[in-house]
Order: structure tokens, then sequence, then C-alpha cells
């Protein structure tokens, strides 16, 4: 007869799933970002190549042609989409079974589409909302490593942040009401997300001219971009692990 009690399942077992789970998430944000990016891209672009030819030549200076064409950056944008999407599914996998042993029971995957929403708040909204994305005729090039360092330390705080919250909701206590640890957890969160908002620099490198609707545009498709590959990868997670719980379950005694 069928055996109702399941194990948890090997690490390389977890990480394939993952692995596949990010690959076809990231391929899925691809064509979002193709669908919805790629157009302000080119508005964007064609906004800078006008602002260049209206400058006078100086000094002999001539403009360089790109080192990857167009066409070849839009075949590009699938296979980088898929190999990022691919190793946040790797590192998701990884962070799941790590922490495995904080959970009780095993949990069919519903713990890795937590985190997944998780890594979605700290990694990418809470850095958004600080350091928004900005198409490519926007931004000195003179801060361009400034700007990339900054970034990455804001989504170490928001990463942070996330933490924070996670330890108000458990620090509360088990016993505690719900919304009393949710107010806890909300405002571990809030804590950490607005002191770094405050301490951490700010860019403003927007033209007055740039039209506010194109950079808005670009902004969204890039949030949406993110939002779907993380969104995949902890849906596509989920229902690879609850297959596998469901097999197992189901395994006869032998």
């Amino acid at each position: 007869m069928p055996l109702n009690t399941t194990t948890a399942p090997p690490f390389v077992t977890v990480l394939v799933r993952g692995l596949l789970a990010g690959l076809v998430a990231g391929l899925l944000a691809g064509a979002f970002a193709y669908v919805a990016g790629e157009p302000r891209i080119e508005a964007a672009i064609a906004i800078e190549e006008a602002a260049t030819h209206a400058e006078p030549a100086a000094g002999g200076h001539q403009h360089e042609d790109a080192l990857v064409s167009r066409s070849g950056q839009r075949g590009g944008l699938f296979l980088a989409t898929g190999l990022f999407g691919a190793a946040m599914g790797g590192l998701l996998a990884t962070a799941y079974v790590l922490l495995s042993r904080r959970r009780r029971a095993y949990d069919d995957g519903r713990s890795g589409l937590l985190l997944a929403g998780a890594a979605l708040l700290g990694a990418v909204i809470v850095p958004f909302l600080k350091y928004p994305a900005n198409p490519p005729a926007v931004g000195d090039p003179a801060t361009i490593n400034q700007r990339t360092v900054t970034y990455l330390l804001m989504v170490v705080l928001g990463l942070v942040a996330v933490w924070a919250g996670s330890l108000g909701y458990r620090a509360v206590g088990v016993g505690a009401p719900t919304w009393l640890r949710v107010a806890a957890a909300v405002g571990g969160f809030l804590l950490v997300t607005v002191v770094s908002y405050v301490v951490m620099p700010s860019f403003q490198e927007v033209p007055a001219d740039f039209p506010a609707t194109l950079l808005w545009d670009f902004r969204l498709a890039s949030l949406g971009t993110q939002v779907v590959l993380w969104t995949g990868i902890g849906l596509l997670f989920a229902a690879l692990m609850h297959d596998r719980c469901r097999a197992t379950s189901a395994a006869p005694v032998t």
C-alpha cells in the first residue's frame, strides 16, 4: 500500500530542477524583454544617434561603430536571459536545500516559491525603487563604475532588508497574533530599506529633454522582465518539486 511519508530529495535532484526552472523562466523573461523592451531601446538609441549627429565634429572625432550589431544583441538577449535564469535557479535550489533544516517537513517546493518572492522583493524591487533602470541614451559614462557598485550594494542591502523582516517575524514568537508578526516583519524590512535609501547616493543624470514616457516605459519593461523571471522560477520550481514529492509519496513500500 502507498506510503504517506516523504523524504527530502538529494541536492543534485533539487539543483537540476532549479536549473531547469531558471532556464525556462529566463527564456520567458527574454521573450518579454524582446517584446516590451526592445522597441524602447531602439527609440532611445535613435535619440542618442540624433543628438550625436547634431553635434559638430570636433578634433576629427568620428562616431565608433558598436562592437556587436543590434541583430546580434537581439539574438544574444535570449542567451543572456536563459543563462542568467539558470544561474538564479541554481542559487534558488541551493538556498532551498540549505534552509531545509529549518523546515519541519518536506513542503513540496512551497519554500522555493517563497524564496523566489523574497529574491524578487530584495534583489529587484528594492534596488529598482532607488536606482531605476535607464535606457542607453541616459547616464554619464564617467560614473558608470560608481553606479554599478552602488547598485550591487543596493541589491545586498535589499536582501538584508528581507532578512531583517524574516527576523522580525520570527522574533515575535509563534504564539503571538498573526497581525503582530506581520507588523514586526514589515517594520524590520522598512527600517533597513529606508535607512539604505537615505545613506546611499543618488544619481540624477536624465537629460531634461529626454521623453519622460519613453523613460518610464523602458523602466517598467525592465522591471517586468525581472518579475517574469522570478515569478517563473518560483512557480516552475515549486511545480517540479511538487511532482517529485507526489511521486515519492505514491511509491509502494518494497
